[in-house]
């Protein structure tokens, strides 16, 4: 077999790469594909670290000839690359390997013709028999898609020869016993070790930082702890709606939508021991621990301890928008959260009693993903401020917009006189290294086609999630759902939010 060199592959080192492969996208007419799949994998080609021998396979029912679902896939990039103009030569070399192959999700015929295309894609591309099948579909199509796979054999568990991976999007189940009886059905076709279940969060660049800051510094380390450590906050707060999303959020609310999976990750990063390598279960591992150290939510502990919300009318960025009862699709006496604060405790050795403050909204006063760590006074005061008291020192970690880190400190002011005031080191992604960032797909396709799942979710990280939080939607549901308080859009959330964090003797940052 001849196979000709890729133009955008020379002079390369290998090790930054994967192994030659097709990437087969179920799903592929739809927006996920369109918005991030292709304008991350055109962005890996420009950044020259795709295999040297790739393909993409688009299957999706809508009928297409290849030239028809290329233009389609550039227009895509066009839009949504974050590196603009599109670059015409590199995308004349980079759409040679892109294809189409229709049909419907549930006929046996779709995987004959499916594994037909592959094998001349292996022939043209040099892809070797290795497959990515990415599953950007709603979880009710992977039965027939796993099915169908299997019964093509399409699917090779062998740790010798082609290998055979697969990516599983979000959300996975809707408890614990949904979320077990997805994993089965992945098991019924693939070996843990080749499944790969993406949360986009933990591709984000701070939430990679994450892990060196703490393990690569020895300033920091030695304080992350309950002798050091007054409490930690995490938010996720986002500016928009459900932006026509208003079936979908009526069946999930922002607690299922955000709490469960990507906040949860963010917990783990935070409050995880040193993984004993970088290795993916070691990390994994770890995370594992802190899940299974949360404190149970029992049906007492969550009325005091979790608040819910619901947007209503109110003014974002001086632009009035309507409640979410007033959304499309959204009952007119809904009782759907979209704002959720809960007090958690870890209960081990490191965080015992260090209560994490956690809360996610929707229209919330600005768009800001952050993990601030508070760490606690100093035991004697010796200088006086302006109120009386000293602002403790905070670490904030900042996943999105302004990626970076900030430490918070007390300094004295130029002058005669002793004024104190509270100042900040502020350490900024886009000043220190460039504004264009590579998006959190990009890492995290390309970490599949090397076969590192560090950065994915593990079956049992999954149902350890579930676990923990259908302790409260039990409670909820124990409750009767009593409609949740109606907090103005544009504002921080309910004032129960605020009463929360009020009964500790803290507040809310504003970050």
């Amino acid at each position: 077999m001849s196979v000709t060199p890729n133009p955008l592959r020379s002079g390369l080192e290998g090790d930054r790469t994967g192994d030659a492969c097709a990437v087969v996208i179920f799903g592929a007419s739809g927006d996920l594909t369109k918005r991030k799949l292709m304008p991350a994998l055109y962005n890996l080609a420009i950044s020259r670290v795709l295999p040297g021998s790739f393909a993409v396979v688009g299957v999706s029912r809508k009928p297409l000839a290849n030239e028809a679902f290329r233009g389609e896939m550039r227009e895509g990039v066009s839009t949504f690359s974050r590196r603009k103009p599109i670059d015409g030569t590199l995308w004349g070399d980079f759409e040679k390997g892109i294809s189409y192959a229709p049909g419907e999700f549930g006929d046996p015929a779709t995987y004959e013709g499916l594994r037909t295309h592959l094998e001349a894609v292996d022939k043209e591309r040099g892809t070797r028999g290795n497959r990515l099948f990415y599953l950007a579909v709603p979880p009710s199509e992977f039965g027939p898609i796993l099915r169908g796979l299997r019964q093509a054999g399409l699917v090779s568990d062998s740790a010798e020869g082609p290998w055979t991976r697969v990516v599983v999007e979000k959300p996975f189940g809707h408890d614990l016993p949904s979320a077990r009886g997805l994993n089965d059905m992945i098991a019924a076709t693939f070996r843990e070790e080749q499944v790969f279940r993406i949360d986009h969060y933990l591709g984000k660049e701070t939430v990679q930082n994450l892990l060196v800051f703490r393990f690569a510094n020895s300033l920091f380390e030695p304080l992350w702890n309950r002798e050091h450590v007054d409490h930690v906050q995490i938010t996720v707060a986002e500016e928009i709606g459900v932006e026509g999303r208003g079936k979908f959020y009526e069946q999930t609310g922002v607690t299922k939508d955000i709490v469960e999976n990507h906040l949860m990750q963010l917990l783990c990063l935070t409050a995880m021991e040193p993984p004993i390598s970088l290795s993916a279960d070691a990390v994994r591992d770890e995370k594992v621990k802190v899940l299974r150290s949360l404190r149970p939510m029992e049906r007492r502990v969550v009325a005091e301890n979790v608040v819910r919300g619901q947007y209503g009318r109110g003014f974002v960025r001086a632009d009035e928008v309507p409640s979410y009862r007033e959304e499309p699709d959204v009952a007119k006496d809904s009782r759907v959260d979209t704002y959720v604060a809960m007090k958690v405790k870890v209960d081990n050795w490191r965080w015992g009693g260090v209560p994490f403050y956690i809360r996610a909204g929707k229209r919330m006063a600005r768009r800001v993903t952050e993990i601030a760590v508070t760490f606690k006074q100093v035991p004697h005061t010796l200088f006086r401020s302006p109120d009386g008291g000293i602002t403790p020192n905070v670490l904030a970690v900042r996943v999105q917009p302004d990626e970076g880190i900030a430490l918070r400190f007390i300094s004295k002011e130029p002058g005669q006189h002793t004024i104190l005031r509270d100042v900040a080191m502020d350490f900024r992604y886009g000043s220190s290294f460039g504004s264009n960032t590579p998006e959190a797909y990009e890492r995290l396709l390309l970490d599949a086609m090397r076969g590192d799942a560090t950065l994915f979710t593990r079956r049992d990280e999954v149902e350890e999630q579930w676990a923990w939080m259908d302790h409260v939607f039990d409670a909820w549901r124990a409750s009767g759902v009593t409609p949740p308080p109606v907090y103005p859009s544009g504002s921080w959330g309910p004032e129960a939010a605020d009463d929360l964090l009020a009964k500790d003797g803290r507040r809310w940052r504003k970050p």
